[in-house]
C-alpha cells in the first residue's frame, strides 16, 4: 500500500510540476506578445514560483507546512485585488483585504510558534 501512495504521489507531483511549467511559458509567451509586464502578471509569475516550491517540499520532506499555501492564499488575493480593483467599488475590496490580514496574521502566528520569541515551551523545546 506504502508503494502504490508512493507511485500516486509521483505522478501527481509529476503533473503538477507539467501544468506549472507549461503555465509559465503561456504566461512568458503572452507578456512577450503584448510587449508589457504588470504587477497581475508577476504576481501569477510569483504564484507558480510557489506552487514550484511547494512541490520541491513536498518531495523532499513527503509534507507541506501550511506557510507556503497561506503565502499562495496572499498573494492570489492580492492578485486578485489588483484585478478587480479597476473594476470595483473600493468599499468592496475590505473584504479581501481583511481576509490578506487574517492569512498573514496566521503566518505570523505559526512563525512566532515556531520561535522562542514568545517563551513557550513545546513538548519539543523541553527535552
Amino acid at each position: 500500500m506504502e508503494k502504490i501512495t508512493k507511485n500516486l504521489q509521483f505522478v501527481l507531483l509529476s503533473i503538477i510540476l507539467v501544468s506549472t511549467l507549461i503555465a509559465v511559458g503561456i504566461e512568458i509567451k503572452t507578456m512577450l506578445l503584448n510587449r508589457s509586464v504588470t504587477l497581475a502578471d508577476l504576481l501569477l509569475l510569483f504564484l507558480y514560483l510557489e506552487v514550484l516550491a511547494m512541490v520541491r517540499v513536498f518531495w523532499d520532506q513527503q509534507s507541506i507546512s501550511i506557510t507556503l499555501p497561506l503565502l499562495i492564499a496572499i498573494t492570489a488575493l492580492s492578485r486578485f485585488i489588483i484585478l478587480q480593483g479597476k473594476e470595483m467599488d473600493p468599499s468592496g475590496l475590505v473584504y479581501e483585504a481583511v481576509a490578506i490580514v487574517l492569512i498573514a496574521s496566521a503566518i505570523v502566528i505559526l512563525r512566532l510558534r515556531h520561535s522562542d520569541k514568545l517563551g513557550i515551551t513545546t513538548k519539543r523545546n523541553r527535552k
